[in-house]
């Protein structure tokens, strides 16, 4: 347990570093010159990142085992990264700071994930994960109104200089407490990069992959990036309120971790609990999009619903591990997370070029009318195409997995 505890640890500082940006965004406008395109760069470098780290993440799980492989990663470019964001004077600095942060964070979930499938029994997977994910979302919490009233204070260089030397010592702690599980391989498995293609010959998995891809984009685009520009450019907020409404909104994530968990046990569904709460995300959105000038009290309670409702990942992910044998648990888990987090890098891009291309002087309304109607039309076409997986209810799995293997 005291492991499982440093991994947690550790996933706080992964949900941080992917969120913090909105709450600095007057900061870094002010101090280094960042425009909402360099921003948007910055945070997709982060999930870009994290995204092709996965591929390396997969294979070291398999071979290496999850200590060494999340322990060594956090310390040289988790801490790297903080360091580096630290003494940035240019844009530039923050895309390179967020890369290293990126490939920091990258197998710290995956870490946990492999030692929760192979420790316990594959019906609590969801409700493990999305515990783990819901604890995690306390760096969600404390990159708002937290980080806006610490930077405040001591400054945001400061801040960062001092979370370096947290995530160094929270590799520390992964290489002291966590144990690796002991598992039975398959003799005539491979542990190198074809393991990625034979997971993606499972074709259970096809129509689940774009879900997974989009559940969390809007979510976490919103909260890590465009939460700032959206209420500094509209309504006209400064740090400390713009970290009062993300705060709200990652409380909803944390929440909504926690709420997910155990619904698929309690309807014996896994796809229809992930369809009913990721429609509900589009709707929402939608409204945003139609209507973005509502006021700061409804576009508060709309983006608490966004996060609520877009907590569904660790669900979805379990849904996919049902058709995952063993021997690809590691690599399966890292290429379903690499389509998770690939996705969001894209749209923090995508969505970069969208606000960019739909800005009319004096009306920045128009851009975020834009940016949310994208936002709402991607997740949408994604539950649609969920819509044809064949559900994996949790009292089910085990089968399934034998007669795959």
């Amino acid at each position: 347990m005291a492991g499982i505890a440093a991994l947690g640890i550790a996933y706080v500082l992964s949900q941080f570093y992917r969120s913090f940006l909105a709450v600095l965004t007057p900061a870094l406008t002010l101090e280094l010159g960042a425009t909402k395109a360099d921003l948007s760069l910055a945070s997709g470098a982060w999930f870009a990142a994290f995204a092709l780290l996965q591929f390396v993440v997969g294979v070291s799980l398999d071979k290496y085992g999850p200590k060494l492989t999340a322990a060594v990663m956090l310390a040289l470019c988790g801490g790297g990264g903080a360091l580096v964001f630290a003494l940035a004077t240019a844009p530039w600095m923050i895309v390179v700071a967020m890369l290293l942060l990126g490939a920091g964070c990258a197998p710290v979930l995956m870490a946990s994930i492999f030692i929760f499938a192979h420790s316990y029994p594959p019906a609590r997977l969801a409700v493990m994960t999305s515990w783990m994910i819901a604890f995690g979302s306390a760096g969600n919490v404390a990159g708002t109104s937290p980080l806006a009233a610490a930077a405040e204070y001591f400054g945001w260089r400061h801040v960062m200089l001092a979370l370096a030397a947290v995530s160094v010592l929270a590799s520390l702690a992964l290489m002291a407490l966590v144990s690796d599980p002991k598992i039975e391989r398959n003799p005539r498995a491979g542990v190198g990069f074809g393991g990625f293609v034979e997971a993606l010959r499972i074709r259970e998995l096809w129509p689940i992959i774009p879900l997974v891809g989009m559940n969390y984009a809007p979510s976490v685009g919103i909260l890590g990036l465009w939460a700032g520009p959206y209420l500094t450019d509209v309504y006209g907020a400064d740090s400390l309120l713009i970290g009062h409404v993300t705060l709200f909104m990652a409380i909803a994530v944390v929440t909504g971790s926690f709420v997910y968990g155990p619904l698929d046990t309690i309807f014996g569904t896994r796809k229809w609990v992930a369809v009913a709460g990721n429609t509900g995300s589009v709707l929402i959105v939608a409204f945003l999009a139609l209507f973005p000038e509502s006021g700061i009290a409804r576009v508060t309670l709309s983006l608490v619903l966004i996060g609520l409702l877009g907590a569904s990942y660790a669900l979805i992910m379990a849904h996919a591990r049902a058709y995952l044998p063993p021997h690809l648990t590691g690599r399966g888990m890292a290429l379903l997370n690499f389509f998770s987090m690939g996705t969001v890098g894209v749209m923090q891009f995508l969505t970069g070029a969208v606000a960019t291309a739909a800005t009319v002087p004096g009306k920045p309304v128009f851009a975020y009318s834009a940016l949310f109607g994208f936002y709402a039309l991607t997740l949408g076409i994604a539950v649609i195409i969920y819509l044809f997986s064949q559900d994996a209810r949790p009292e089910g799995i085990e089968t399934r997995g034998r007669r795959r293997r």
